[in-house]
């Protein structure tokens, strides 16, 4: 970033210039840019709580139902349940053979063991697989297809079908597909629904289903023969339980994932070996059913007249099932592919955020608590009896009112510094305002008010004429829509006493309070503003003096530049400065000014927007007080970091801690989100509240705290974000007049506008 990328377009010349500025408020492209991260975001976690859980009552495991309208025919028969022609047909494996099939994988430790032992066995397994595994893990399923063993369709997050609607059941089957293809190329016929074991446990409600995937030419797949393995009841138990009975064949169930499965990593090749040792071969699903289309075609030739030759009808039948596998095409092939590439950066992306976050949780907490501690200290030290400045300052100061077009507030302004209790002198610099500003604060007829009119030429500028006409050693700034308290001056300036001090910050409140937005506004500026200054105080590191109330000695402005034209947040760039000149800047709790916050959503996101990328301007243009010695040093070692961490880095990732919380609710453990995300709540709310009694605000505002955690803040973070991309991309700014209602009015003494 350099000096002309930030320097900000400071031509208001007419009324259509200026709609034209209203409208570029916001750029469009760089709102969409932030919009987008943020939908990014939202969808790749989306995606990993797809992958990593079920939803909502996906958990449900349907039971003793009636299975009064499935055939006897396949309730009674084999384990591998097809539908050709539209009939429901059963085959069971053949005498003296084993299919070993495994559920729930692919898993990087568990599974990998299992085609280990495969391998050293010289026998294949067929693969029942969750498509959310293979997502994860795709290396496993491309080394399982290329050692020979064969792979089905486990459903792709685990879910009971029978509950499911139609729409469900085909996204299951083909996202698992797609996955598949993606991993290994290939696609399958072969499907085992989770929770299913032997034929009998098909009921009225999953019936359905199998037909419907029969129909789509897939081949359900039962047991015969269960380890249960997934109790881990012991070695020699699984391997009994595996065992079938008097030479019958059987397809046996095992689980390659899903939970610990040392004990089937122990059992599985001395099954293998005992299995062996009885005459018993190993095969596939495939294999199997080849086998036993085999057995049925001989049995038909052998009863068939001698010299009948076989039909062309015998032919199709002999090898519809001969291979599982499919080559996948072009099309189902990349979109796996793009469907596995989401999946890596969802379980890149995830983890990532979900450690940044704990380091920014920690970050905030602690912020929390020095906060607490330091404001404390501060209010004790500042409200002692015996504290002093120094000598009592007594003499007159100047206050510099900038004004553009505030022909709404300006009176307010005026008449509200007209009661102050400490001598002024009121100096109003008119930067070519074209509403007659100029023109009301002169007709008021008001003590000690000169108005100076200047070509518009933007607020720096303004308050450096200001200055140059100042005629006393000390000068307030404020806005021209705010509003002091009679004794606000009187109180503001009295730190000047020490010779040390070069600046000081006031107590900005929000005084239009009544609406939604002015609640949160007013929530943030007592607890993050006010209280924050507070700490930055007493760690002498103070970041920014507000607009709407600071002081400064004359000749410490001037000897840093004025307020410079460089940035957007020309408070921050001159309390920057005034730090590395030397200078200490102080905060004043009990002098107190209203001003009037933004009214709508649009325009507190372009006051924000402005301050946000104006601080990050302001911080990149000190930069080199990082390595400074002194007090440029002492700013840049200390206050420069506090600034990025609490007012740029935590800003952005603390609201997707609620994002988080979302997610957590959905896909993890809703009570248990649910109560963190309500005790990070209470934490927050007891800062505020103690900021409150600091400040002797209302308590009733507080109600509005969750509301604002929930809308508001998300609504910064994505101010904050479109703040960074027109940084990175070297946008530039214009700065943006706000339209005011001038609703704030002068303050009661001692009460103010509550």
């Amino acid at each position: 970033m350099n000096r002309n990328q930030v320097r900000p377009q400071r031509r208001h010349a007419t009324p259509s210039r200026i709609e034209r500025v209203r409208r570029q408020a916001v750029p469009k492209p760089r709102v969409i840019i932030a919009l987008l991260l943020l939908l990014g975001l939202v969808s790749v976690m989306l995606l990993d709580g797809y992958l990593r859980a079920e939803v909502g009552n996906d958990q449900r495991v349907r039971s003793d139902a009636s299975a009064s309208k499935v055939p006897d025919s396949v309730l009674d028969g084999g384990p591998f349940l097809s539908f050709q022609g539209g009939t429901a047909r059963t085959r069971s494996v053949p005498d003296k053979t084993i299919v070993l099939t495994f559920d729930d994988g692919p898993d990087p430790e568990w599974t990998q063991k299992v085609l280990d032992i495969l391998d050293d066995n010289d026998v294949p397994g067929t693969f029942f697989l969750v498509g959310s595994m293979i997502s994860r893990y795709p290396d496993v399923v491309r080394r399982m297809v290329d050692d020979g063993n064969e792979v089905g369709v486990h459903t792709f997050t685990h879910v009971d079908l029978s509950y499911q609607s139609a729409a469900r059941v085909t996204r299951e089957i083909a996202q698992t597909q797609l996955a598949l293809a993606g991993a290994a190329g290939i696609t399958t016929t072969l499907f085992r629904a989770p929770y299913s074991s032997t034929n009998d446990a098909i009921d009225n409600y999953s019936w359905p289903v199998y037909k419907k995937l029969g129909a789509m030419g897939y081949t359900s797949v039962f047991i015969d023969t269960d380890s249960e393995d997934w109790q881990r009841p012991g070695v020699s138990k699984i391997i009994k339980w595996a065992t079938p009975k008097s030479g019958k064949g059987a397809s046996v169930l095992f689980h390659d994932a899903g939970g610990n499965r040392a004990q089937t990593l122990e059992a599985l090749p001395r099954y293998i070996k005992k299995m062996k040792a009885k005459g018993y071969t190993f095969t596939t699903v495939s294999g199997a059913q080849q086998q036993a289309q085999g057995q049925q075609a001989q049995g038909q030739q052998a009863q068939a007249p001698q010299g009948t030759p076989a039909t062309a009808g015998d032919t199709r039948q002999s090898n519809p099932e001969q291979a599982a596998h499919r080559t996948a095409d072009t099309a189902t092939l990349w979109e796996g592919r793009a469907l596995l590439g989401a999946v890596a950066v969802a379980e890149w992306t995830v983890p990532g955020l979900a450690a940044v976050l704990a380091v920014v949780g920690v970050a905030v907490l602690g912020r929390f608590a020095m906060m607490l501690v330091l404001a404390r200290r501060h209010y004790r030290q500042r409200n002692r009896r015996r504290f002093s400045w120094g000598p009592s300052v007594t003499g007159p100061v100047s206050v510099i009112v900038p004004a553009y077009n505030e022909k709404e507030c300006i009176a307010n302004t005026l008449n509200s510094l007209a009661a102050s209790t400490h001598p002024i002198e009121i100096v109003v610099v008119d930067d070519g305002s074209t509403d007659g500003t100029a023109e009301i604060a002169e007709s008021l007829g008001l003590p000690n008010v000169r108005v100076i009119r200047q070509p518009n030429a933007g607020k720096p500028a303004a308050l450096n004429n200001g200055v140059r006409h100042a005629r006393y050693d000390i000068v307030v700034m404020m806005d021209g829509d705010t509003v002091f308290e009679p004794d606000t001056v009187q109180r503001l300036v009295q730190p000047f006493g020490d010779p040390e001090v070069g600046a000081v910050a006031g107590n900005a409140k929000v005084g239009n309070r009544s609406t939604v937005i002015g609640a949160w506004q007013h929530i943030e500026y007592v607890m993050g503003f006010n209280l924050d200054r507070r700490m930055y105080d007493l760690l002498r590191c103070m970041p920014t003096i507000p607009g709407a109330i600071g002081a400064f000695r004359r000749d410490a402005v001037l000897g840093v530049g004025g307020m410079s034209e460089d940035t957007l947040a020309e408070d921050t760039d001159i309390t920057i400065a005034l730090h590395r000149a030397g200078w200490r800047v102080v905060y004043a709790e009990h002098a107190r000014a209203w001003t009037e916050a933004p009214a709508s959503l649009g325009q507190l996101w372009r006051q924000r927007y402005r301050w946000s990328y104006g601080t990050m301007q302001a911080l990149w243009k000190h930069r080199r007080s990082v390595t400074d010695r002194g007090p440029s040093g002492r700013f840049g070692r200390v206050g420069m970091p506090l600034v990025v961490l609490f007012q740029i880095v935590t800003p952005v990732f603390a609201p997707l801690i609620d994002v988080f919380t979302v997610y957590a609710m959905i896909f993890v453990d809703f009570k248990a989100s649910l109560l963190a995300w309500l005790a990070a709540l209470l934490v927050q709310l007891v800062c505020a509240a103690y900021a409150f009694r600091l400040d002797r605000e209302r308590y009733r505002y507080l109600l509005m705290l969750p509301l604002q955690q929930i809308a508001y803040r998300q609504l910064m973070y994505l101010v904050l974000i479109h703040s960074c991309v027109t940084a990175a991309t070297g946008g530039r700014l214009r700065w943006q007049k706000l339209k005011r209602t001038g609703e704030v009015g002068t303050p009661a003494p001692g009460t103010g506008v509550r």
